[in-house]
């Protein structure tokens, strides 16, 4: 696939990682100031990116370096799944944006924490089992393609870190390794210091 910044990009490198729509995707080509890169077929069944077609606007964003502020939540740019938008509902100057996901999505929402929507890194309103609610403030809107999506219209998901390393680490019975020595941390420690929500 081939793109074309409407913003300056001209220190891109071919081997560069950048985010389409929240996609890490490596720089494969370079002409003039358009970005060639190349989706695996792995990439293109569990995304949007297969769905894109020519002339369609999306989410760029390069790699962060080491040393640069960081102004949102860590997102990595591998997408966990693709969810639904459900409904659209402008309240003043802002947008609530309702999108449905699958349960195991779901289980690392928790309200007021982070999730990236196409790469955009927002902070849940609310959430259900199956869905939760998002607020675009008009600057969010003006800058990525958010409020270009419409009811029924898929986006790609990407889930917070914290919350699925402190799964597996539950999972395994709070030992940080396999064979390693027990760790204190545990459910009962975790909810103390207000984890609670995150492991439910």
């Amino acid at each position: 696939m081939s793109v074309s910044p409407l913003f300056d990009m001209s220190d891109c490198r071919l081997g560069d990682s950048v985010s389409v729509n929240g996609v890490c995707l490596t720089i494969t080509g370079i002409k003039e100031e358009t970005l060639s890169m190349y989706a695996s077929q792995e990439t293109v069944s569990l995304t949007t990116i297969g769905s894109l077609k020519r002339g369609d606007y999306v989410n760029l964003e390069r790699a962060l370096s080491l040393g640069d502020r960081l102004g949102g939540h860590m997102v990595s740019g591998h997408v966990d799944g693709v969810g639904r938008i459900l409904k659209k509902e402008k309240v003043r100057e802002s947008w609530i944006i309702r999108i449905e996901i699958d349960e195991g999505l779901a289980r690392y929402t928790i309200d007021k924490g982070s999730i990236a929507v196409d790469g955009i890194s927002l902070t849940i309103n609310r959430c259900q089992d199956r869905f939760f609610e998002v607020n675009i403030i008009p600057q969010t809107g003006m800058e990525t393609t958010i409020l270009k999506k419409k009811a029924g219209d898929y986006v790609n998901i990407e889930t917070d870190l914290v919350a699925k390393y402190l799964e597996k680490f539950l999972r395994k019975g709070g030992s940080a390794e396999k064979d390693g020595p027990a760790s204190s941390i545990n459910r009962e420690m975790l909810e103390r210091y207000g984890f609670g929500d995150n492991l439910k």
